[in-house]
């Protein structure tokens, strides 16, 4: 098989470093996204995300030729689809929309030989689903689930999920192994040959669809799991009067424990949803992952509580949010605590907000049109705040002197300052 011609449907924050590194190896990539905006700025050699290296990526490979952005699918030989997969409501219950969408509108480029491979995080079964609408597209075409077990299908079908790191995408879309489960052996063989051509440290190892997709959310949750029970010391110490970070360094002091460190609770679009996947699928059973999910989801609301105790007397306080990203160093929101812990705040029109995110330059949409809610310099804050709250361990909050604080109270939620 040839896969000359790579399309990326989807040219977000893991999209679009995919198509960056797929076309510095000199592999023809055609990315696909419904965002005018983003196409617009990859056409001219630019990124509409924050991600080191990236840019210099983007740049050389338009300036190649290997890269180009469109607004609607286009032929190729593969397509790598890597859009979104939120909730639909409360319940947690995975929406496949996106999914769908991406599905159907580029089942009209599909040509027989061609392979389609699911990056996006999602339920057991998404693969399978995705076929099925293919199929209802292109009935001319055969797919694995329609074909007798051991007939090779004109169009290959696999899942591959992300494994990538914020702020460490690049490096590690090359060095770290892949899953790749196909929904035939024919198609596990397809997807392999393609991920090979660019995975060049990493091992690419096989497995089927539903295999694949469940090892991305048991990833995930065991994660999940790790984070909930730092965060639920924290909760303790806080009551016993015992400071959780010299704890857990101690603790730490055993040869086989290693405690993570709490924060403000776990966002992302990993780690805060694909344990929700199972959770919905098996209500039963998955109890541990739902109880830290739980856990997980309080610490926002108790880092609140903590700050409205904190500003309790004082008559219009000045209120500084030290970070908004859902990690360290990057600008990335998405089911970000930290965002979700200034927008409560907010809430109460009787605070006036100092949001301090060093890797934005503007409010997110959530935060712009509020009155008592204005972006402020690390500077600003701390000279103008009466509380500071330290939500992310970003760089420029590591070290804080308490003096820097001096007229202020503190209230650190990430260990960064001293």
């Amino acid at each position: 098989m040839k896969f000359e011609t790579i399309s990326v449907v989807g040219l977000g924050y893991i999209g679009l470093p995919t198509a960056a590194v797929i076309a510095s190896n000199g592999i023809r990539v055609v990315g696909v996204d419904v965002n005018q905006h983003a196409v617009d700025t990859i056409n001219q050699g630019k990124i509409h995300i924050v991600e080191p290296g990236l840019e210099d990526l983007v740049k050389q490979a338009v300036q190649d030729g290997h890269l180009s952005a469109h607004s609607s699918p286009q032929k190729a030989d593969a397509f790598l689809i890597a859009v979104p997969t939120p909730f639909k409501g409360e319940d947690h219950e995975p929406d496949l929309r996106y999914i769908e969408s991406a599905s159907r509108a580029l089942a009209p480029m599909l040509e027989k030989g061609n392979l389609v491979v699911l990056e996006s995080t999602s339920p057991v079964g998404a693969t399978e689903q995705m076929a099925k609408w293919l199929a209802e597209e292109r009935s001319d075409l055969t797919f694995p689930h329609t074909v007798a077990e051991g007939q090779t299908p004109d169009i290959f079908v696999a899942h591959c999920p992300e494994r990538v790191l914020p702020g460490q995408v690049i490096r590690e879309l090359v060095e770290n192994d892949r899953i790749i489960g196909g929904m035939d052996a024919a198609s596990t063989a397809a997807a392999t040959q393609v991920y090979k051509m660019f995975v060049k440290k990493g091992e690419c190892i096989a497995t089927e669809a539903r295999t694949a997709e469940m090892s991305k959310l048991t990833e995930n949750a065991f994660r999940d799991v790790n984070i909930a029970f730092a965060n639920e010391l924290s909760l303790i110490c806080d009551k016993q009067g015992i400071n959780v970070w010299e704890l857990i360094s101690l603790a730490n002091r055993h040869p086989r424990v290693n405690i993570l460190q709490p924060g403000c609770g776990v966002g992302g679009h990993c780690i805060a949803v694909d344990p929700w996947f199972i959770v919905n699928q098996n209500p039963d059973t998955a109890r541990m992952i739902h109880q830290a999910r739980l856990v997980n989801d309080y610490k926002p609301h108790y880092v609140v509580e903590q700050v409205e105790s904190a500003v309790t007397g004082i008559n219009n306080p000045k209120i500084a949010c030290l970070g908004l990203a859902f990690k360290p160093d990057i600008d990335d929101l998405r089911e970000s605590p930290a965002l979700d812990i200034t927008k409560t705040l907010a809430n109460n029109p009787a605070y006036q907000i100092l949001a301090v995110e060093p890797n934005i330059e503007a409010l997110p949409a959530t935060l712009e049109n509020r009155n008592n809610v204005k972006l402020a310099s690390l500077s600003d804050a701390l000279q103008q705040a009466d509380v500071i709250v330290i939500l992310v361990k970003h760089k420029q909050f590591l070290g804080l002197n308490r003096s820097d604080a001096a007229n202020n109270q503190l209230l650190d939620f990430v260990n960064a300052a001293h």
